[in-house]
């Protein structure tokens, strides 16, 4: 209906032990600096409110640019609400166009939406639709001057039918053009560069429905072998969200049998992740604050039963009902999932906003590594690669692969590497508590904040400094 217009500094070398790099990206690992850069309608056509019409100049080529520049950050920054069951037709006029369409359509944000990508563009939709009904979303590209493209969009809003929604991607950065098209109902016109998932966010601002309940930023922590800290890594990074980022979050623990969240914090709640994943139809908001265990004012745990009573033979359907409604509950949501493949594994980990890999650096954790990092890219071709964390480096007497070799052969720069340090980790285990608060000062402690500055793509809140003076005339 509406148009959518839409590190703290690290010097330390690169061979020392303890090492920070930028956030996750494609190509061999190389040296990235950590400082922030911060610095009324004429036919079918479904109308714009009255008061969505622009009112002042806009530039539609700086706001297609800005929407490509940031479409990590907008990926980042919200989770994309579930979408209806809709048909979409894509007309393209060039094989750049559909290719791009086509990526798309296999994108996991339009995961269960039927899309059709065809060659040719508003004359080609016009005739299409003369003897068959419209889908409810069609996507043209058009290469024509202004008045041609107006005359056909007015043939094709005849063979519409109610309530189909009309978006063009244009070549003209032509305001006049934009405002004459949104008058006349269309829903939202694009210029170059197309992304695909400028095109999925496209959709989802038609269709996400404003009344949904709210989603949380799902983070999925995975080990690429047995032993490598997934776990201890996923807790610390949930801790320095809810208290260092001061952002509402909830930590679960899908390893049931063997789950060590409740250690970590020092909790031993009746209830956890296994009573909501055996009555997944029961969960609801009252149920589920009762389940959790309230760690700090900010973060909650789903807590594993950590027991071997039982089997857990759970379906994949009640762990992908039971995250979908945890969701719900926070703006983070932390999953520490097993070291095991299963089909619901996969699936948790390909439908996260957010992918941590944690590694040790010797040649299977590589190996498994690498093939974690290709399918993830196979699979989810239009999100940034999944970050990786080498943890326990530097064990004495053990040979190691260096971090630059590593990332070379996984083809990611590692957005983390931890020192082996035993007797901080193991103090911090054994007390039930987290790294920052065993040693607050530690580069270790200072290293988990950075991650989860970089995941949570946000900075700690500003801290005033008071002096003495200022105390005294606050006193006066």
């Amino acid at each position: 209906m509406t148009p959518n217009s839409q590190d703290i500094d690290f010097d330390f070398d690169a061979d020392d032990a303890f090492s920070l790099a930028a956030p996750a990206a494609e190509g061999p690992a190389q040296a990235i600096s950590l400082t922030p850069k911060h610095a009324p309608s004429t036919g079918g056509f479904e109308v714009p409110s009255a008061e969505a019409a622009p009112l002042g100049a806009i530039d539609l080529t700086k706001t297609a640019s800005a929407k490509l520049a940031s479409s990590e950050s907008l990926e980042a920054s919200s989770s994309e609400a579930k979408l209806p069951r809709i048909t979409i037709h894509i007309f393209c006029e060039s094989p750049t166009t559909a290719e791009l369409a086509h990526k798309a359509a296999s994108d996991r944000r339009l995961a269960g939406l039927v899309v059709i990508v065809k060659m040719g563009g508003l004359a080609e939709a016009c005739q299409a639709y003369q003897s068959q009904p419209t889908p409810s979303l069609i996507m043209v590209e058009s290469h024509d001057a202004p008045n041609q493209m107006i005359a056909y969009l007015d043939q094709l809003a005849e063979v519409c039918d109610p309530g189909t929604k009309v978006v063009v991607l244009g070549a003209s950065n032509d305001i006049t053009l934009y405002r004459e098209l949104m008058q006349r109902g269309v829903s939202e016109y694009l210029v170059p560069p197309f992304t695909p998932l400028q095109i999925a966010h496209t959709v989802n601002g038609l269709y996400a429905d404003p009344t949904a309940p709210f989603i949380g930023r799902q983070v999925a922590f995975c080990s690429a072998k047995g032993g490598s800290g997934a776990s201890t890594i996923a807790h610390n990074i949930a801790h320095s969200i809810a208290e260092k980022l001061l952002m509402g979050s909830v930590l679960v623990d899908l390893d049931l049998p063997f789950g060590t969240a409740g250690l970590d914090f020092d909790q031993d709640p009746l209830h956890g992740i296994a009573d909501a994943l055996t009555q997944p139809h029961r969960l609801d908001a009252v149920l589920m604050e009762r389940m959790m265990a309230r760690c700090t004012d900010r973060l909650s745990l789903f807590a594993a039963p950590a027991s071997l009573e039982d089997d857990y033979e759970i379906p994949g359907e009640a762990y992908e009902e039971v995250t979908r409604k945890i969701r719900a509950a926070a703006p983070f949501i932390i999953l520490d999932l097993p070291h095991v493949w299963t089909s619901w594994t996969r699936k948790i980990l390909l439908e996260s906003d957010d992918l941590i890999i944690v590694a040790t650096p010797d040649l299977a954790s590589l190996r498994n590594a690498k093939n974690l990092v290709d399918l993830f890219r196979r699979a989810r071709p239009n999100d940034p690669p999944p970050r990786l964390v080498l943890n326990q480096v530097g064990v004495p007497n053990r040979p190691e692969i260096s971090l630059k070799d590593f990332g070379e052969a996984v083809g990611l720069t590692p957005s983390l590497s931890l020192p082996f340090d035993p007797k901080v980790f193991g103090q911090a285990a054994n007390n039930g508590q987290m790294l920052s608060e065993v040693a607050p000062k530690s580069r270790i402690a200072d290293g988990i904040d950075h991650l989860a500055q970089q995941i949570a793509r946000r900075d700690p809140p500003v801290v005033e400094k008071t002096s003495v003076l200022s105390s005294l005339f606050k006193r006066k």
